[in-house]
């Protein structure tokens, strides 16, 4: 079983839409970001968290053949925008997908993209099901069993999901504050995949500071940095960071 980083890059990706790379630079590879989206790949099924607006980009550079699940962190557009790239793995298997999000994303999704969630036709059916994203679920492949817990944070104004991995990995894409009543969750991890989208404050994600903060208090084998935005060049920020903490970069492929 691998975990695999899609994209790690902030709502607009590096280089922007508008080719302003900000202080990346452009000679390095890993300062080319897609927007944040991961996979649980395994032989039997993949497990995909969030449909990136870059999705397509991403699932063939991956070579992805299918999509069994999509579990959804939260409601924004940057999560969400890609949804409509899973109509091919629908019509490889003439099954709807099962969908897992919480109550705001929920709304949200049926809202903007009802026509995915409701057949108006024989050539247009649904494609998706979409199912409530519990604390605690689990997925089998061959004989073995994927257990992933779901935590709510804040993110803003919004609320966003983390999810836990066999106890052995943490995904926080977007976060700007764990309750205190979770942290018992985090320690002893293997590995800390959290939310740092620049060096200055900002109300909605963690900065370089309170990541790391969280990084030192959970204490995991490995950490690494992602949603990261045009600010933050790969070279000069791994040379400021602790030796178990790395920036991300699309494509990092984390072995369970």
């Amino acid at each position: 079983m691998k975990f695999i980083i899609l994209g790690c890059g902030s709502s607009m990706g590096v280089p922007r839409p508008d080719g302003f790379f900000g202080n990346c630079d452009p000679k390095n590879n890993k300062n080319y970001r897609t927007r944040c989206s991961a996979i649980i790949n395994t032989s039997y099924q993949n497990i995909l968290i969030d449909t990136s607006p870059d999705l397509r980009q991403q699932l063939l550079r991956h070579k992805i053949k299918r999509i069994d699940k999509v579990i959804y962190s939260h409601m924004h557009g940057d999560q969400t925008h890609g949804i409509n790239d899973l109509r091919s793995f629908f019509i490889n298997n003439r099954k709807p997908i099962n969908v897992y999000a919480d109550k705001f994303t929920s709304k949200y999704l049926k809202k903007s993209f009802s026509y995915i969630f409701k057949s108006f036709s024989k050539e247009y059916p649904a494609i998706l099901k979409l199912n409530k994203l519990r604390k605690n679920f689990s997925f089998n492949y061959n004989k073995k069993i994927i257990k992933i817990k779901s935590i709510q944070v804040e993110h803003g104004k919004v609320k966003s999901n983390c999810f836990i991995i066999d106890k052995k990995l943490a995904y926080i894409s977007d976060v700007s504050k764990i309750h205190n009543k979770d942290f018992k969750y985090f320690y002893n991890l293997k590995y800390l995949i959290i939310d740092c989208l620049w060096y200055n404050y900002h109300p909605s994600h963690f900065n370089l500071e309170s990541s790391l903060s969280i990084i030192k208090r959970f204490k995991p084998n490995k950490a690494f940095l992602t949603n990261l935005s045009p600010v933050l060049d790969y070279n000069n920020l791994k040379k400021i960071l602790p030796s178990n903490v790395a920036p991300a970069y699309d494509g990092l492929t984390i072995k369970l």
